[in-house]
């Protein structure tokens, strides 16, 4: 007998037998009174939860029938990817295809070679002028003084130079400490009495300082330290802080940031440019009352999802970030800001990507959609059509290099759009013609992964390419993605929120600690002065905005506050 004969025959597959869920759950009807409420119950949840597995089998059947192209994505989807840069897409070195798209209207500024980028000389060193919020020592010269004799050459004098040589010192403790008065009391033997010696100037019957509450809530929302996790640290340092105190301290503090949150909406809501999006949160404790107070009455009461809306305002150099959690979303959480905007403004741009939730809003904007999101379906399938997706990615490529000029010579919004219009529209035009030939000429199948992000490119062309017909819209809603990390972060380390009104504080320190980075601030010491001075923040909040506390604090005080 040959040794084919000899292997063992494989049975034949079964064969698949459709499920018709709808049929199965009207004879589940049907003899709904021969069954007891248990029993039918139970037969119903069983029904639902083989209806969701059908739904994933079916997803996950017709992703693996696209063969490589969507085994690429589902791995996107489950891993995620590290990099979606043009050279890590393609290959290092790749060049344009040769298209008329991604030559047309290419500047003459780009057709030098690239210079290869190499890891600058002390990468992860920083120098001491890094060190803005560190202690200053001054350390004078023990032998010398200015005009004293010079010891090297016995003939001349010395003096102060303006730069002193600088050392930096970095200590370690704990992220909150603390300081024990040991008051002396003395008592007269004869009476009784007893005489306390008075408290350092300063310190009074607060146990926590402003800036405990400040340290608290940005390790919290800015870092994403769950408060068990800082309690367990503060407890090896020696220095315990509940968890529970911890939460009286950021809640109690959110109460005294609010009037400045609420002017940071205000100012938000007057910006010309607004960026927005949102991704999902959860609230283990949200009401049914909650969620019907905070959704519209026009909208889905059967919505069950939570979700953290980010929006960036930008006007004058100055970015604003909010956060808002709960029922609704981006969309609707934009509109909500822009109810505070001035009726004598004209309508602020709108960046955000091509999903339905972004623009769910009844205020008037000019929509501009996300390059990336659009490139981003290319890139997820340039492993089977390299050629193809080339074209795309290098077209964007050299339109993202013309928007760097802009940035890079400073250039006025008026400046920036002719810049983009001389030379970035030959090549969006050039390919929107390519995208429109690949059906045309049926080159690609318009049901494939290469043609769905065709026509998903196609469908929101007009929002992409804002920026070619409008001053100041941008290419991309990048700066809203960046805000988001801060929500993501706070996620996957907490988990979730456990009220609405935890979600609130939440969304407070977050909105002031990103705004703070945007501004490029101490953050730590803007929370402090703010809650320092919550009278005065509470009547003027317009002079406690990031980038107009310090110029309080010097016509009021003096100075800054140091931090306790």
């Amino acid at each position: 007998m040959s040794r084919d004969k000899k292997k063992k025959r494989q049975p034949p597959a079964p064969p698949r037998l459709p499920l018709p869920i709808d049929e199965i759950a009207a004879v589940l009807e049907r003899n709904k009174g021969t069954l007891s409420a248990a029993d039918h119950t139970t037969l119903k949840s069983a029904l639902d939860t083989l209806a969701a597995a059908m739904d994933v089998i079916d997803f996950m059947t017709s992703e693996l029938q696209a063969k490589r192209t969507s085994l690429e994505r589902l791995r996107h989807m489950l891993f995620g990817t590290q990099s979606e840069k043009t050279d890590k897409v393609l290959g290092a070195g790749q060049s344009p295809a040769p298209t008329d798209t991604a030559e047309a209207g290419k500047p003459d500024m780009d057709k030098a070679k690239a210079v290869p980028r190499t890891r600058p000389e002390g990468h992860g060193r920083n120098p001491a002028a890094a060190y803005t919020g560190a202690e200053k020592v001054h350390v004078a010269h023990a032998s010398l003084h200015r005009g004293d004799g010079c010891p090297g050459c016995a003939k001349g004098r010395v003096y102060p130079l303006e730069d002193p040589a600088k050392l930096v010192r970095i200590t370690g403790m704990a992220p909150l400490n603390a300081t024990v008065y040991e008051c002396d009391r003395l008592r007269c033997n004869l009476c009784g009495e007893v005489f306390t010696a008075p408290a350092p100037p300063g310190i009074g019957d607060q146990k926590y300082d402003e800036s405990a509450a400040s340290m608290v809530g940005l390790i919290k929302y800015g870092a994403g330290v769950p408060f068990y996790r800082l309690e367990r640290l503060q407890e090896k340092m020696a220095i315990p802080l509940p968890a529970s105190v911890q939460w009286e301290l950021v809640q109690e503090a959110a109460q005294a940031l609010a009037p400045v949150h609420e002017e940071l909406i205000r100012t938000a809501a007057q910006a010309p440019l607004l960026h927005n999006d949102d991704t999902t949160m959860k609230i283990l404790h949200l009401t049914r009352e909650q969620r019907a107070t905070a959704l519209a009455k026009d909208a889905n009461e059967e919505r069950t999802g939570v979700f953290t809306s980010g929006i960036v305002a930008i006007e004058e150099g100055r970015r604003i970030a909010l956060f808002f959690t709960g029922a609704r979303h981006a969309g609707e959480n934009l509109a909500e800001v822009l109810k505070r905007r001035k009726a004598d403004l004209p309508p602020p741009l709108q960046m955000c990507d091509g999903l339905s939730s972004n623009t769910a809003n009844d205020c008037e904007t000019v929509l501009c959609e996300c390059i990336i999101h659009g490139r981003r379906n290319f890139v997820e399938v340039a492993s089977s059509f390299p050629e193809e997706v080339r074209v795309v990615l290098h077209t964007l490529a050299e339109v993202y290099k013309i928007d760097a000029r802009a940035r890079e010579e400073k250039l006025t919004p008026e400046g920036r759009l002719l810049l983009h219009q001389t030379h970035s529209k030959p090549l969006m035009a050039g390919l929107q013609k390519w995208l429109q030939a690949q059906f045309e000429e049926r080159k690609v199948e318009p049901n494939s992964v290469l043609g769905k992000a065709i026509t998903y490119m196609k469908n929101h062309w007009t929002g992409m390419t804002r920026f070619l017909h409008v001053e100041g819209a941008p290419l991309d809603n990048n700066v809203n993605e960046q805000a988001l990390k801060l929500v993501v972060l706070y996620r996957k380390n907490s988990l979730f929120y456990k009220t609405a009104n935890g979600a609130k504080v939440g969304d407070v320190f977050m909105s002031l600690i990103h705004t703070g980075e945007l501004n490029g601030i101490n953050v730590f010491e803007y929370l402090v002065a703010v809650l320092r001075h919550r009278e005065q923040s509470a009547a003027c909040p317009a002079d406690w905005m990031p980038w107009t506390y310090q110029a309080t604090l010097a016509r009021t005080t003096g100075g800054p506050d140091p931090p306790a």
